[in-house]
């Protein structure tokens, strides 16, 4: 019969210092732990050359990191962008993305498998919502990531939280992660390094928003009324927009924050002029900024993005509207790099 291990990866040092002491390691070696796995990219004990042979034997006896797999990659022929579908310990995988931006190295990650939004316009929730990550395993992406840049001599400047699934759906494990990350002996990254992306989860918002952290929140709007909303995003019925920006507008207050709005672009369903101004009129007088996306289509849902001289258009009347808007800058459409669409080309093919 296996022997179930205690995962170390996704522990604060005080625990994994707690958790080792009980196998009578001394107490201050959770740190040396921590740092070998966490700012070292240790995937094994073996390497822990600061720990004496036996308590690295003893350690690898009774412990495991859960690094994550690699089940398949593509990289932009631009080389702006890479993709990664990263199996876990149980066998399912989640998508990564690595996006090289002039001012550094961002990475999109999951916090679950798969999605239960239901929005149209994704590949995240054609299959659903499996399960949450924990905290371990968001964190096991970004030190796969970390591992990949060492061949650059690169590292994570940022992180997206935007990649399949809710964060706010799955906010302990979330949480655990942006505050290990933010460790001296982790990934010693600013709070607002990261950027957290959602559906529209307004207890999760205010809840965000009492942690007292400087993060970066970003909203999925995607419609400026709530019945082309609802369309598009099922989750608008439990959180119309009234809700939704009242949250918005207490974040941005009690952060200081500028919260980004994304707003996908979908030809011939949001991306009419009408669509424009309502959304200057959503805007106005909101610390804010608006993120236009055309959309990544996604062949189950027909859906298409709207040429250059429309998306053209409907930044000009926000801007004309005195809005803070920009176009997202086109990374990795030749990859499938959109959330989803890697992991449910893996699943569909698997199935033929």
């Amino acid at each position: 019969m296996a022997v179930i291990k205690t995962d170390l990866c996704g522990m604060f040092a005080d625990e994994i210092a707690a958790v080792v002491a009980s196998y009578g390691l001394e107490r201050y070696r959770g740190r040396q732990i921590a740092e070998w796995i966490y700012r070292r990219g240790a995937a094994d004990f073996g390497v822990m050359t600061s720990l004496p042979k036996d308590k690295r034997e003893l350690l690898n006896r009774h412990f495991g990191i859960g690094a994550v797999k690699v089940q398949a990659e593509q990289h932009a022929a631009d080389g702006s962008t890479s993709k990664f579908l990263l199996a876990l310990s149980d066998g399912l995988a989640v998508e990564t993305v690595l996006m090289r931006h002039r001012y550094g190295n961002s990475v999109c990650v999951s916090t679950q498998v798969g999605c239960g939004m239901g929005c149209i316009f994704c590949a995240s929730t054609i299959n659903g919502v499996i399960r949450n990550l924990t905290g371990g395993e968001i964190l096991s992406q970004v030190l796969y990531i970390n591992q990949f840049l060492r061949q650059f001599d690169a590292a994570v400047d940022s992180v997206v939280i935007m990649g399949s699934g809710e964060p706010l759906a799955n906010y302990d494990n979330v949480l655990r992660f942006i505050k290990l990350c933010h460790q001296e002996y982790c990934l010693n990254m600013s709070y607002r390094s990261f950027t957290l992306s959602t559906a529209g989860l307004v207890p999760g918002i205010d809840r965000l928003a009492s942690e007292g952290l400087p993060v970066t929140l970003a909203i999925s709007l995607h419609a400026p009324n709530n019945v082309e909303r609802s369309r598009l995003m099922p989750i608008n019925e439990k959180y119309p927009l009234e809700e939704l920006l009242a949250a918005a507008d207490r974040y941005a207050s009690v952060t200081g924050r500028r919260v980004t709005y994304e707003y996908t672009l979908i030809s011939e369903i949001n991306d009419f002029d009408r669509h424009a101004r309502q959304l200057v009129g959503l805007m106005k007088r909101r610390l804010a900024n608006v993120n236009l996306i055309p959309v990544n289509p996604v062949s189950e849902s027909g859906l298409l993005r709207p040429d250059k001289v429309k998306v053209d258009r409907f930044l000009e009347i926000l801007h004309n509207g005195g809005i803070n808007a920009t176009v997202r800058r086109e990374m990795g459409t030749d990859i499938r790099a959109a959330c989803g669409q890697l992991r449910h080309k893996v699943i569909s093919d698997s199935r033929n």
